[in-house]
């Protein structure tokens, strides 16, 4: 094997680590458990609003060739850092960190153990987080490196033990009306998306690391193992949503993501199987809220020049996070979803827009465009609670989930005619 593909093959499956956080394991059952025999299309939305954008993304910052702040940087100063913040608090603090506790005393603690206190469990994990983010470990290099694969083998196991032998069969009418735009909001719930903007330099820096000098050499690199990271997302993603659709005609309506995870793993596995998954999703869980942990810390520390130290970060949001995690999995993930219909949209317009900036000069376009999809964001959710704004419902692509879409345009079009001093 050649040294190229070699490390394709390396930062692939890097990348595709990064990517499938052990958190994300219960989104896909349960979009196939909703959807039933419409299971493909929303599948299909779903990848593309996760894994397709998150490559998108990936790609974005290779190209203005930064961090976050490259992304967000031309809506202006104080504007960006505000968005940057938010999204570094979504995958941080506020959900993303909490969401792996909570994982773990679902799909780890209770299954084992019984019904415990979350407390118990979140005092526990985050020590253990504490400890690992404060003083530089082998332990998370060694359980990234041993157990990304083994949790992958694992449910590819489980994936083709449920083809070949599936649980049930598969219910013709889903039990959602919408499926593409629960595709959709699935898709974002992961925030792979919004964690691109952190993972594109780290892996932009790998490949330099690896020797590769030329531009369009790193981008051939990179590019090449975003696809061996995405078909691995496809493989697994698309198995576990087939899971969750066979499951369709024997759990109630109202089961949890995480209680349908456990119940498909149990009647394929038994008792051993869950015990053996719960071992391997707990870790799991590990190393991702190191990650999210100490990219969090890294981003408020160089925010503040300092000022907010990187430990006194680590404590802060260990702190936190315990608490936020006692809410629950459901919980988190319910309070989550209005955030990141407002943030996301604003994200993807960057996102795409940054891909063509240098063809971009007006500063405008990004900030109008920006702005556009935040507002019809905002009114698409007060529509949602009942408070008006019904002609957001008639709005192009509104039925799956992209009624930001046309406002975004809209207003960057406008901007257009306001020129920036970049422009000038």
């Amino acid at each position: 094997m050649n040294k190229e593909i070699r490390d394709i093959l390396i930062i692939g499956f890097a990348l595709f680590s990064m990517y499938f956080g052990a958190g994300n394991v219960i989104f896909p059952p349960f979009l196939g458990f909703q959807t039933a025999g419409e299971w493909i299309s929303a599948f299909v939305s779903y990848y593309m609003a996760d894994i397709g954008l998150a490559l998108v993304a990936v790609f974005a910052m290779l190209k203005c060739k930064s961090d976050i702040e490259g992304v967000t940087k031309r809506i202006g100063k104080y504007p960006a850092m505000i968005l940057s913040t938010a999204i570094v608090l979504c995958i941080g603090p506020f959900v993303a960190i909490p969401r792996t506790s909570a994982s773990v005393h679902e799909m780890s603690i209770i299954p084992i153990f019984g019904d415990i206190s979350p407390v118990i469990t979140s005092v526990v994990f985050f020590l253990i987080i504490l400890v690992l983010c404060l003083n530089e470990s082998s332990v998370v290099d060694i359980v990234g490196k041993f157990l990304t694969p083994a949790l992958f083998i694992g449910l590819l196991i489980l994936i083709i033990k449920g083809i070949v032998d599936p649980i049930g069969v598969i219910e013709s009418e889903p039990k959602i009306s919408h499926v593409v735009s629960a595709g959709i909001a699935s898709g974002y719930q992961t925030m792979d998306v919004l964690a691109s903007l952190v993972f594109g330099v780290i892996i932009l820096r790998n490949v330099k690391e690896r020797g590769y000098k030329d531009e369009n050499k790193q981008m051939l690199i990179t590019g090449a193992s975003s696809l061996v990271a995405g078909l691995g997302l496809l493989i697994v993603y698309g198995g576990l949503t087939y899971l969750g659709a066979t499951s369709s005609g024997i759990f109630e309506d109202t089961i949890s993501r995480s209680a349908l995870v456990t119940s498909i793993v149990r009647l394929l596995f038994g008792e051993m199987g869950i015990i053996l998954f719960a071992v391997v999703v707990g870790l799991a869980c590990v190393t991702t809220a190191v990650a999210l942990v100490s990219s969090t810390a890294s981003f408020f520390d160089e925010l503040s020049n300092g000022k907010i130290p990187y430990k006194l970060v680590v404590i802060v949001v260990c702190i936190f996070s315990a608490i936020t995690a006692n809410l629950g999995l459901d919980y988190i993930i319910a309070i989550a979803g209005p955030v990141l219909n407002i943030i996301y949209p604003a994200a993807i317009v960057l996102i795409i827009l940054t891909i063509f900036g240098n063809e971009i000069k007006n500063d405008n376009i990004f900030k109008f465009a920006a702005f556009g999809a935040v507002l019809a964001s905002v009114m698409e959710m007060l529509m949602q609670s009942g408070m008006g704004f019904g002609f957001m419902a008639r709005m192009p692509l509104a039925n799956i989930g992209f009624a930001w879409l046309v406002p975004a345009i809209i207003f960057g079009f406008i901007g257009f005619f306001f020129k920036s001093k970049r422009s000038n």
